[in-house]
């Protein structure tokens, strides 16, 4: 049986494998990894590495360039708050991302703010645009390079 056949996946399959990859990631690095029992507050679970701070993780992943969102009333903006991205292209093995959300404080064509409004139905939200172009915007927040950062501050800090 051929590998990485993600159309084989339903959407929530697709999710759930997202989740536990970053789960067991952050866990290869060292991190404690707690899952929340609720994911009503834009939290999939919180990772904490040795004695640094603890890190809430939204996940998200796309099967195809596209967009994502994650509802500013839920997902509000902290340092703490990272969104992981698994981009899981037909044929190919995911790629993940880590993404401080901190980065929507300055949009780009990457990371979109969109406030609806004008009787608009959708509600107000933060996205990602994520294209062939967009790419290299994307590119430095690889999830390792993203992850050993995070785990050298936190060894500096404690």
């Amino acid at each position: 049986m051929e590998r990485y056949v993600w159309s084989r996946l339903n959407k929530q399959q697709v999710g759930a494998y997202a989740e536990y990859f970053v789960k067991m990631e952050f866990t290869m690095f060292g991190s404690q990894v707690y899952s929340t029992e609720v994911d009503d507050r834009g939290v999939d679970f919180v990772a904490r590495h040795d004695c640094g701070p603890f890190l809430e993780v939204q996940v998200k992943s796309l099967r195809d360039f596209g967009y994502v969102f994650l509802p500013k009333r839920k997902f509000i903006l902290s340092d703490a708050l990272h969104v992981a991205l698994g981009l899981l292209f037909e044929g190919k093995s995911p790629d993940f991302y880590l993404i401080p959300s901190r980065v929507w404080d300055t949009p780009t064509a990457l990371f979109a703010s969109r406030d609806y409004g004008n009787g608009l139905k959708s509600e107000p939200e933060w996205g990602l645009n994520v294209s062939k172009k967009n790419m290299s915007l994307l590119e430095p927040y690889r999830f390792e390079g993203t992850i050993k950062k995070l785990c050298a501050r936190a060894a500096t800090a404690g």
